[in-house]
């Protein structure tokens, strides 16, 4: 398997673009946040795997080429596009909506419902899965670390696709710890709690603006 990665000088290139490339601020990134804050550190964390699930199909999708079809045809491109923008409006706005139900539940001194783990970790895969931007990224960036006189390129691309994925979810899961201890901290403060229940709904609504635009 290590003769299959890339030459040393060549990994340390990938690695410092893949470091670089998952702390910076995306869609995903925002998606955990605003599930930490909703639900905690456990539902920030089970999003963030979630989303690791979602890269892993992108990374399977690369390998055996089924990325190019987006390329080639620019519709099923936009559709895609457009059903993942969708899809995080309908959570964003079902979030908005829900904060009423949850204050009568509270009001009569009944837990609130929360959304499953399974579901939230389902949620995960949906928005990457749905994201064709990170199909594309794949397609584009996977293969410059690839060497065909190595053959096994597409073995080659699921293994740089898992480190890559790897640190993406490691880094998911900090700033789940991370959302989720703050949103403990801010519910201990009346005001501030019901601030931070309709942040999430907001990040996802515009979420789903940003990758419709």
């Amino acid at each position: 398997m290590a003769s299959l990665l890339p030459a040393p000088s060549l990994l340390a290139v990938f690695l410092a673009a893949t470091v670089a490339l998952n702390i910076s601020p995306g869609p995903d990134m925002l998606y955990v946040i605003s599930r930490a804050l909703e639900q905690g550190r456990r539902s920030g964390i089970v999003s963030a795997l979630g989303i690791g699930a979602g890269t892993l199909v992108h990374t399977l999708i690369t390998a055996i080429g089924l990325s190019a079809i987006l390329l080639s045809f620019p519709m099923a491109y936009e559709i895609i596009r457009y059903a993942g923008a969708a899809y995080l409006l309908f959570l964003g706005l079902r979030t908005l909506t829900n904060l009423r139900a949850q204050r009568e539940s509270a009001s009569l001194s009944r837990q609130p419902n929360h959304t499953s783990l399974k579901t939230v970790f389902r949620q995960g895969v949906t928005t990457n899965v749905l994201n064709p931007k990170v199909a594309l990224f794949f397609l584009a960036f996977l293969p410059q670390f690839v060497d065909n006189s190595k053959g096994l390129v597409a073995f080659q691309i699921v293994l740089l696709g898992l480190i890559f994925d790897t640190s993406g979810t490691t880094w998911n899961i900090l700033v789940a710890t991370v959302a989720g201890r703050a949103s403990e901290l801010l519910h201990k403060h009346t005001r501030i709690s019901r601030i931070q229940k309709i942040i999430p709904g907001f990040i996802l609504v515009a979420l789903g603006i940003l990758i419709m635009l």
